[in-house]
């Protein structure tokens, strides 16, 4: 297992003047044609985003990020080769095996977001215990999206307030966008404040729709395996120079 240096440790500095967002959701792009690039396996792409993720979250803690979303494996994820999904399932359950300790160390929580069916009941394994162990730290949380959809995401939540509507725990003209808040897979992490997606491709695919309403977004060119906690706080300093209005406007004289 590579040793990725922890917080604080080595020659890495945050930035002066870099203000965090408390909210970075990313979407890990790029593995496979890393990989194809170098004439290899995709499923060796997918090993050199261990390196990237634990670097990343080291990085996120120094910045103090109070929340990482990380998109981890898609409801959409299914479509691909069967070996490359048994591939994905067996390495999620090894990673979340050989890095919490590592990750409670750390002080960080690791929390699951994402759907049961069809997702293998040892990776679910895996993730419950890392929730156990980690439960009472408090850095950071590490949202870990396996088997998430953002759409599947929303139906869930539109189903668990149509049951409660059936029950008459709650009037249909009261819903409103609070209601569905309150029902998401994790009501209590807050909107996400700036979403990250690797390797230059320009779309969200279903991640976090909810959520990322009022995100910032960042598409830097690097496939997910070259990115490092360096580009993570080159992309929260861009961040702290944008201007968020939440669709209101002021004028400026």
């Amino acid at each position: 297992m590579i040793e990725i240096p922890g917080p604080g440790e080595g020659a890495h500095r945050v930035p002066e003047g870099l203000r965090a967002p408390k909210h970075v959701a990313l979407i890990m792009d790029g593995n496979g044609r890393w990989a194809n690039a170098r004439h290899l396996p995709r499923t060796e792409g997918h090993r050199q985003g261990e390196i990237a993720l634990l670097d990343t979250v080291a990085g996120a803690l120094e910045a103090k990020v109070r929340y990482l979303s990380v998109y981890a494996f898609s409801t959409e994820n299914w479509r691909r080769s069967p070996a490359e999904v048994k591939f994905l399932m067996g390495y999620s359950r090894k990673v979340l095996r050989s890095r919490r300790d590592q990750l409670n160390e750390w002080g960080v929580r690791v929390r699951w977001s994402g759907r049961r069916p069809r997702l293998w009941k040892s990776v679910i394994s895996e993730l419950q215990e890392a929730e156990r162990l980690t439960a009472g730290n408090t850095k950071m949380d590490l949202i870990m999206c396996v088997n998430y959809g953002g759409r599947a995401e929303i139906a869930d939540a539109m189903a668990r307030v149509a049951a409660r509507v059936e029950r008459g725990e709650l009037k249909a003209r009261a819903i409103n966008e609070s209601t569905v808040s309150k029902h998401l897979y994790l009501p209590d992490v807050p909107d996400v404040d700036l979403l990250i997606r690797t390797s230059g491709e320009h779309r969200v695919s279903n991640f976090l729709l909810w959520q990322c309403a009022y995100a910032e977004m960042a598409f830097p060119k690097k496939p997910w395996p070259e990115f490092r906690r360096e580009d993570l706080w080159d992309e929260c300093l861009a961040f702290g120079r944008r201007e968020r209005r939440f669709g209101g406007a002021v004028d400026k004289a």
